[in-house]
């Protein structure tokens, strides 16, 4: 198994929900306030201009971005753009909304990682909502297992598929992918699904690829996890003990990997459990890169920024490190309290009771999404009280 080593500084986690999500779920706002300050910090450092070091950064990390032109795939039957108007930064005065997917495409040394296993899949989807005035940041995770409709997806060389009913969400990126495992492809039919699964438009898209995952958190040293029991998983290869420990690059992709097994709800063998995971560990990377002196220290900025750049395949919008630089920048007031990621709302499958499907409250969240409108209702004054006391 994978080395494990002792932290002085873990963050603690709770056990997983044992029970599927049948609502939507909200994380802690300490996992919004530590990504509001890394952005904007992160943000700071590639806008800076002028001296010779900040080129030589841009000029290195723009070169291992790979752009992928997902538009040419995406067709012309998709839910109405908003209307344009005068940008700032190329995003600024609208609402922005990014489908970011996590693939368990097994290519080179991903097959090395996961075992060689033909075809790919969206291991996780999330969306990415920035408000029109960038006050607010909303995250949607998709659970895999949802089932819907997949349309007709146009494929690299050109043909299109059938379309599909009841499938499931990741079968999507699959699909798309075809014979060629084409990213932009596979990122444009997932996002279509997406589109016509809830009405809401896509403007950008970023893949996520696994090797890319361990190489950012070796190149931070690892991350501190603080389990209550012990996890086993012999399918994902995740054998760790309970307490605090610190997570290499390997470990952590099997634990963002691990469905099944023992321990911190592995029993439930549930994609929405393994949700529930994926948030700790994204909270307790997020503490570490805050807690590293990472954007001080250029020697371990430069191997991070670059395994960052060449983990993804992204959309042509998001390909500019500067403009990436200037979306953050808008970023950096918002308000920690509004960052709390949530999961679509779901209910057991009728015909399928090892999949879900998207309940009513789903198309409230998709119908706030689409009016640039808070998940949630601000709380009303109680009795005897008067807004604002």
């Amino acid at each position: 198994m994978p080395e494990t080593t002792r932290s002085d500084r873990p963050v603690r986690h709770s056990r997983a929900v044992q029970r599927p999500a049948r609502h939507v779920r909200r994380s802690r706002v300490g996992v919004g306030r530590r990504v509001a300050r890394i952005a904007a910090a992160t943000a700071g450092v590639l806008a800076l201009g002028g001296t010779t070091g900040a080129v030589a950064l841009y000029a290195q990390v723009q070169g291992s971005i790979d752009a992928a032109d997902v538009d040419q795939f995406l067709g012309d039957d998709r839910p109405t753009a908003p209307a344009e108007q005068d940008p700032v930064d190329g995003y600024a005065g609208r609402p922005l909304n990014i489908l970011v997917m996590g693939t368990d495409l097994r290519d080179g040394e991903n097959a090395e990682i996961a075992g060689d296993v033909d075809g790919m899949r969206s291991d996780t989807t999330m969306l990415v909502h920035l408000s029109a005035d960038r006050s607010r940041v909303d995250v949607v995770s998709i659970p895999r297992d949802s089932l819907v409709d997949i349309p007709s997806c146009t494929l690299e060389d050109g043909s299109t598929t059938e379309p599909r009913a009841d499938t499931m969400f990741n079968d999507a990126f699959h699909i798309g992918g075809g014979d060629t495992e084409n990213l932009a492809a596979a990122a444009a039919c997932t996002r279509r699904t997406f589109e016509q699964s809830s009405g809401l438009r896509t403007d950008e898209s970023i893949v996520v690829k696994m090797d890319g995952v361990r190489d950012v958190i070796d190149a931070l040293g690892g991350v501190p996890m603080d389990l209550p029991e012990a996890m086993d998983s012999p399918k994902a290869g995740l054998h760790v003990p309970a307490g605090p420990q610190t997570f290499d690059g390997t470990t952590a992709l099997q634990f963002l990997r691990a469905r099944t097994g023992t321990g911190n709800g592995l029993e439930l063998g549930s994609d929405l459990a393994r949700i529930e995971r994926q948030q700790q560990l994204v909270d307790a990377l997020a503490a570490q890169v805050q807690g590293a002196g990472l954007l001080s220290d250029p020697g371990t900025l430069m191997p991070v920024l670059t395994s960052v750049t060449r983990s993804l395949s992204v959309s042509e919008g998001l390909a500019d490190v500067r403009d990436l630089a200037g979306l953050a920048l808008t970023l950096r007031d918002v308000d920690p309290a509004t960052l709390q990621p949530v999961t679509v709302p779901v209910a057991e499958a009728p015909q399928d009771p090892d999949r879900v499907v998207w309940t009513s409250q789903a198309q409230d969240l998709w119908d706030r999404l689409a009016a640039d409108q808070p998940l949630t209702d601000a709380p009303t004054a109680t009795a005897g009280t008067t807004a604002g006391a």
